[in-house]
């Protein structure tokens, strides 16, 4: 489990320690589609994977994080009354607008949800939107899928 709590620093490039670097690089490559697979990632920039996946939700270009805006979550929740819209609530008080919701079927008393949401008016920090959002009794887990503009 994350901790949503954690503070975030703005750190010179020349300070990171490689592996740092070489996972914002394979990420690149990632997103402008130039390799085709993780493997493909960190072979090219010369990473180990258990480094590539060590860092990659934790280290981010300073651009990527002033531009960003939208953010998909996803949930493991569970199949009860209401769950939805309790949910749909907690995000909309943080002031993040819907853009997309795609929810499974649920199975075995559980169903996945994938919100997209836009984030330029939110009141208050992704993390504290997180922390709100994991305390819902019927909410198994919440990810951070993708952040950009």
């Amino acid at each position: 489990m994350a901790d949503y709590n954690e503070k975030f620093y703005l750190v010179r490039s020349d300070i990171l320690p490689e592996a740092m670097k070489k996972t914002i690089e394979a990420k690149a490559l990632l997103e402008r589609g130039k390799v085709e697979s993780i493997f493909e990632a960190v072979q090219s920039v010369g990473l180990s994977r258990s480094a590539f996946y060590k860092y990659r939700d934790a280290v981010f270009p300073f651009q990527a994080m002033v531009k960003e805006q939208m953010i998909t979550l996803f949930f493991h929740l569970e199949d009860r009354a209401g769950t939805l819209s309790n949910l749909l609530q907690t995000v909309a008080n943080s002031g993040c607008n819907v853009l997309t919701i795609h929810q499974t079927i649920p199975l075995q008393g559980k169903a996945n949800v994938t919100l997209s949401l836009n984030t330029t008016g939110m009141v208050y920090s992704i993390e504290y939107l997180l922390q709100q959002l994991h305390k819902l009794d019927f909410v198994d887990r919440v990810e951070i899928l993708s952040t950009g503009a």
